[in-house]
Formats: structure tokens, C-alpha cells, sequence
């Protein structure tokens, strides 16, 4: 039978002794005391942290950052249209990192020429860099593109919260306001509304919000009707909210998705509106660089220099279907997998 240390009593115990002055543990049948210093959530009888928790957790992230990137690997589409739209913003934010040649300086010598290593569009007819001109004519064209897509989203979102949450005549008035706005082609109402604001870029930019105005709100009225009869909204109105505040806090936030999806979609539809504008006359006037006046400068030349019409034209039409692409990636998000 194995011997048992016994602790001694108090009374059994001598000034200096290691038991009582803790100068050493005291022996056990199951061997030494354990260590009980103060520890943290890491090592075990030590006041440092664990190295391998900052690790830890930078290893449970890589699993999101993968499955993300397969995600984009199945949506080619995506990619690209993020990567055209990010090429043009760049062009309108820093154009000078992209090109350094004049937009608006000639050389006479090298008019019409052909796109090569030193003019990748080419030349106009004034010996003018055509693809330094279509890179400083992206922020005028894109500035323009914003402000139409501001005034619609604004306008018709507000027209459309307020036909949605008061219903009754105000539905009925702001409504058929939208069913004539929507009876007339966009582009004609453009052109009606310039001849009353005048020429210019801010100008038809105006004309464009306007005409969109009423697809903006049809989209924010049925969002509104939805979300007027969640429980949410009944409970809020049962606690005497004010009306303005629950369209503040509650019906505006939720509603708000499927019309940011629309803006991206009509961003690249007023891309196109703007551009047809500009090449009819109704835009920035000579010698300033705007992707449809661009278009329509070279339209002269279309036999002798394709390039004049062509790569204007591809550079309108590649923001347009990006934007699509994008605008249909924020409504529907399974088609991201395609």
C-alpha cells in the first residue's frame, strides 16, 4: 500500500517551514502542485496571448476569399464589365495618366491618320490624337450621364414614395402624370425639353433625368404599396409614428433596392440618350471632346477614315453593355453564376 504525505496541522507546524512559508509546492501522491498563475484565453499558465489566434483567424478568412473568387471565376461577364467601367471612370477622374497627347492640339502633318503604336485611334481631320480625346471627353460624357441619372432617381423616386404611402388622389394624380410621361418616346421628350432649356451639356443631361423621371417612380410606387403592408409598418403606425418618419426609416430603406438596381440600368441607357444628343448638336459645342460630337465629326470621313465613327462608337457601346451587365448582376443575383 504506497505511503501518503499528510499536511501538517498548524499546531504541528515550525516558523520556516517550506509548507507553511509556500517556498516550495507540497508534495502529493499524484506528484507535484499544478501550476495556478493567472493565465489568458492562450497559453495555459502564462499571461501571454496565444501566437497562433491573429493566424487562426487570417486562416478562417481564406475560405470566404476563395469561395468569393470562384464566384467571379463563374461570372466572366461580371469581371469584365467591372473592368471596362473601372478603365472609364479612370479616364474621367486622372485622363492624363492614360494619354499624353492634347485633346484639342493638331498637327496638321498627321491628319487622318490610321490607329498605330503612337495613335491608337488614330487621327481627326485636324491631326488631332483621337484616343486622347476620347479619354478626356469621358468625364464631360460620364458627368452628363450622372446628372441625368440624379434627377431621375431623385424625382421619380420621391413622386413614387409619395403615390405609393398616401394612395388615394395623390396615387391617382402623380400617376397619370407618369402614364403620359411614359406614352411620349424618351428621346422625343428629350428634344422638346431642350428646345424650352436651350443647348448645352448640364442641359440635356436635364432633359434625359426628366425623361426617366417615370420609371423611376412606377418602380418606387409598387416597392412602396409592398412594403407599406409589412407588420413593421402596421406597428409603427399603430404607435402613432409620424407618417413622414415611417417613409424615412422604414418604407424608404427597404424599398430602395430594385430602384439602385434601375439607376444602374438607366445609368447606361442615358449613357447612349446623351451620346445621340451630343452627335445631333445638342451638346458641348467645338472644339470640346464629347463622345457622341466625336461620332458625329467623324461621320464625313467614314470612307476614307473608318476609325473616326468606329472606335467612338465601340467605346459607347462597351460602357452601355457593361452597365447592363452590371444592373442585371444587382436585380437578379443568381446570374452571376453565368
Amino acid at each position: 500500500m504506497p505511503q501518503q504525505l499528510v499536511r501538517p496541522s498548524p499546531a504541528q507546524t515550525r516558523p520556516g517551514d517550506p509548507a507553511v512559508e509556500g517556498t516550495g509546492p507540497v508534495p502529493t501522491a499524484s506528484g507535484p502542485a499544478p501550476d495556478v498563475s493567472p493565465a489568458s484565453p492562450g497559453t495555459p499558465g502564462t499571461g501571454r496571448r496565444a501566437p497562433g489566434r491573429a493566424a487562426g483567424v487570417g486562416r478562417a478568412a481564406l475560405p470566404r476569399l476563395a469561395a468569393a473568387s470562384r464566384r467571379l471565376g463563374r461570372a466572366p461577364g461580371l469581371v469584365l464589365a467591372g473592368l471596362v467601367l473601372g478603365v472609364v471612370v479612370l479616364w474621367a477622374v486622372v485622363p492624363g495618366a492614360f494619354s499624353s497627347w492634347p485633346p484639342d492640339t493638331g498637327v496638321p502633318a498627321d491628319r487622318l491618320q490610321p490607329p498605330s503604336a503612337a495613335h491608337w485611334f488614330g487621327t481627326d481631320s485636324l491631326g488631332r490624337d483621337l484616343y486622347s480625346r476620347v479619354v478626356h471627353g469621358a468625364a464631360t460624357s460620364l458627368a452628363a450621364t450622372a446628372v441625368a441619372v440624379g434627377v431621375g432617381l431623385v424625382a421619380g423616386s420621391l413622386l413614387g414614395l409619395l403615390a405609393g404611402s398616401l394612395r388615394g388622389r395623390v396615387d391617382d394624380a402623380i400617376m397619370r402624370v407618369m402614364d403620359v410621361l411614359l406614352a411620349i418616346p424618351s428621346l422625343l421628350l428629350s428634344l422638346a425639353l431642350i428646345t424650352v432649356l436651350g443647348f448645352g451639356t448640364v442641359n440635356i443631361a436635364i432633359a434625359v433625368g426628366v425623361a426617366s423621371v417615370a420609371n423611376f417612380a412606377r418602380i418606387m410606387r409598387a416597392e412602396a404599396l409592398r412594403v407599406g403592408t409589412a407588420v413593421y409598418v402596421e406597428a409603427a403606425r399603430s404607435a402613432g409614428v409620424r407618417w413622414h418618419t415611417i417613409l424615412l426609416r422604414h418604407v424608404l430603406p427597404n424599398a430602395a433596392g430594385p430602384v439602385l438596381a434601375l439607376s444602374a440600368l438607366e445609368f447606361g441607357m442615358a449613357v447612349l440618350s446623351i451620346s445621340s444628343l451630343s452627335f445631333l448638336g445638342f451638346g458641348a459645342p467645338p472644339p470640346s471632346a464629347e463622345w457622341g460630337s466625336l461620332v458625329a465629326g467623324g461621320r464625313d470621313y467614314l470612307v476614307a477614315a473608318w476609325w473616326l465613327v468606329t472606335l467612338p462608337g465601340v467605346v459607347i457601346a462597351a460602357v452601355v453593355l457593361a452597365t447592363n451587365r452590371v444592373s442585371h448582376a444587382f436585380a437578379n443575383p443568381e446570374r452571376n453564376r453565368t
